[in-house]
Order: structure tokens, then sequence, then C-alpha cells
């Protein structure tokens, strides 16, 4: 359950991740430089491979060929120069899909070639290279406006997201908080199946061997005309409280409670490899416990007992209700039998079936008290008395 708090994260880290994607392809535009800067660099080399001459002539008073300059080299590296800014120009182009600058590139090497081989006009080469120049400024300008866009839908992404994150929070918080207050009458590991994938299981009645206990308060009734109502509950209280807590301790499911009784069984949802051990050792817990419980109340001459009853076999399990009320429990001659037991059970004692005793023979301390006649079953079954558990088990 503590995932579902952090989807709300998650989708807001998403959106981050993407924005950061989106980003690094925009400013990923070249191999080498970000922003298209490649293209910029070639069209300023190839000015300065002309222009530097110019410079030099102007202010040393020496031509090219005075410096071992070759005109015809020289020619080559500026519109050499030049197409690889054109090229540089036409990757970038894939990436932000403007076509101007690549345009104005390619008019300005074209110019430039002309006036190079078939007429030489200095005021042309100049030109030539403010639209090439020009042309690597404005693929700058569109870089600048394509992250521009990217960051602003990014800020509109997060912003929306900013104003949902509080409402997605505080619902998948009452959702927690719902969980967690069904837990109070549903066995964690039911509501565990429910906010999981398998959550389809509790909808598919199913046979499982099963160990069964029921537990019940002796005279209860008796001492509860005796006490105030507002004592009756705070009895029920303490009890569920201990016993509910043994239950989750050894992963039992609780199959109802009904005012001082309850059902626990093992096995199913949750799978235990030794389901009558661990019934047996959950009430063994559960008669050590009562025992402190029932101590304030014996005090003030309130004396109530606690019986006990386990059974194994085969049930049918699944869910048992109505639309909006329905318990998962457990349905079978083991279910029954269980019950039966607690009934015949005296204060403090733990009353097994043979055939759940056969599971644990080697594990617990137990004596034989013959068969017993319970109401309901055809075939009076032999019944044992739990002392305890052996070393191994303990």
């Amino acid at each position: 359950m503590a995932d579902v708090a952090s989807t709300a994260v998650q989708e807001y880290a998403a959106v981050m991740r993407k924005g950061l994607f989106n980003l690094e392809l925009v400013t990923n535009a070249s191999a080498v430089f970000p922003f298209g800067i490649p293209a910029l660099a070639f069209a300023i080399a190839s000015m300065a491979s002309c222009f530097g001459a110019i410079l030099v002539k102007l202010s040393l008073g020496l031509t090219p060929q005075d410096l071992g300059l070759n005109p015809h080299v020289q020619a080559v590296v500026m519109w050499g120069l030049g197409l690889m800014a054109v090229y540089a120009l036409w990757q970038d182009r894939k990436r932000h899909k403007n076509n101007i600058p690549v345009a104005l590139s390619a008019i300005a090497v074209a110019t430039l070639i002309a006036t190079l081989y078939i007429h030489y006009f200095i005021e042309i080469e100049i030109f030539s290279y403010v639209l090439l120049v020009l042309g690597a400024v404005l693929n700058l300008i569109a870089f600048t406006v394509v992250l521009n866009r990217t960051v602003q839908q990014q800020s509109r992404e997060i912003r929306l997201l900013n104003e949902n994150l509080e409402a997605r929070v505080e619902n998948q918080v009452r959702e927690i908080d719902r969980l967690a207050r069904l837990k109070q009458f549903l066995a964690p590991q039911v509501v565990d199946l429910i906010v999981s994938d398998e959550r389809d299981r509790l909808l598919d009645t199913h046979r499982r061997y099963i160990a069964c206990l029921f537990c019940d308060i002796r005279d209860f009734t008796a001492v509860s005309e005796d006490i105030e109502p507002e004592e009756v509950i705070a009895i029920l209280q303490s009890y569920h409280s201990k016993v509910g807590s043994l239950v989750g301790e050894h992963r039992g499911t609780i199959g109802f409670r009904a005012g001082d009784g309850l059902m626990v069984f093992f096995n199913d949802p949750v799978p235990c490899e030794e389901p009558v051990l661990d019934a047996v050792k959950l009430a063994l817990d559960i008669r050590a416990a009562f025992k402190e419980l029932r101590e304030p109340w014996s005090k003030r001459g309130h004396i109530f007992g606690l019986g006990l009853g386990i059974a194994s076999g085969y049930a049918t399990l699944g869910l048992v209700g109505f639309k909006g009320r329905a318990d998962y429990t457990a349905i079978g001659g083991a279910v029954n039998i269980a019950s039966r037991l607690c009934d015949k059970a005296t204060d403090g004692q733990i009353l097994i079936t043979q055939r759940a005793y056969l599971d644990v023979e080697t594990r617990i301390k137990a004596k034989s008290l013959g068969t017993f006649d319970l109401k309901g079953v055809k075939h009076a079954p032999e019944v044992y008395s739990i002392d305890g558990l052996n070393k191994s088990a303990a």
C-alpha cells in the first residue's frame, strides 16, 4: 500500500525526465557543439581566410604572394569552408525544421564562388559573407526558439501537474487510510490481496486443506449481566485487540468475529507449511495472553474462562455475504468440528481432533480424551487435549 502513495511523485519525476530528454535532443544539435555552433564557426573561418589577407595587406603593406599564399588555394579554402558551413546548417535544419538559414547560406556560397571565378567584386564578396554569417546566426536563433518552446511546454506540463499533485496525494492518502481501516475488519492477507494484482483469487471459490481454530470466552454472558455495558465493551476490546495482534503475528486469517467468539484458519489465502502447528502455537499464545487479560477482572470477582478447539481438513473458501458487506471465510466439516470442540472445551483447555493431532504428533504434548459426541457431527472423532509444545517445536 505504501507504493500507492508514491504514484503522484513517480508521475512528477516522469514529466521531469521527459523534459530533460527533450532538452537534450534540442541542445545536442551537433556531435561536437550544441546550438549549431559548427555552422557559425565554419562561416567565420571562411570569412577570416578571405579578409585576413586583406587586413594583413592594409596593416603591413604585404600582398598574399609576399606571405607565400597562393590565391587559388585561398579561394578553395574560402568556398570550401563555406560549403562546410552549408552542410552543418543542413544537418541542423533536420532538428529545428527551419529552412531559411540553410537557404541563405547556400545563396551566400553560390554568390561567393561566382565572384571568385566569374567576375570579382569585393562588395559582392562582402555581401556573400554577410549572408553566410546571417544564416549561421539565424540558425542559432532557430535553435533558441525551439528550446524556448520546449521549455515553455515543459513548464506548462509541470504547472498542470503541480496543480493536480496535491489533490492526487490527498486522494491516495485517503485510499491508504481506507485500506488501513479495512485491515481492522479483514485479515491483513485478504487486504493485501484486494490491493494486489491477484485480487481475483478472492472471487474464486476454491478448496484447500486448512487448520481451523475457534476460541470463545466461557461464562461471558453471565458475567456481562453483572457489570456495566461499558465494562463489557472494554473487556471485548482488550480481548479482540490482543487476540487480533497474535493472529497477525502467526499469519492466520480471521474468518469471523462474533462477540466473544473468534474463528481463525491457516493455509489460505497465504499458504503455510504446517497449518496445524501454526494453529496450535496461536492457541497456546492466546491462552497465555488471556490469563493476563482476565486477571484484573478476576480480582473484582468476575470469573470467566476461555475454551479453544482445533480441527483440520479440506474446506471451501471464498467470499460470503452480499454487495457492500462480505467476509472471506471457510466452510466445511473441519470448521464445524473446531467450533463444536471449542464449545466442549473447559477453561484453558485446547482440544484437537485426531486428524489434526497426527499432523503434529511429534511436535506437541497432548493426551487422548477418547471420542466425543459432537452436535451435527455424524461420526464421533477422537479428541486430544494439548498441554504444550515439545522443545523442538518451541
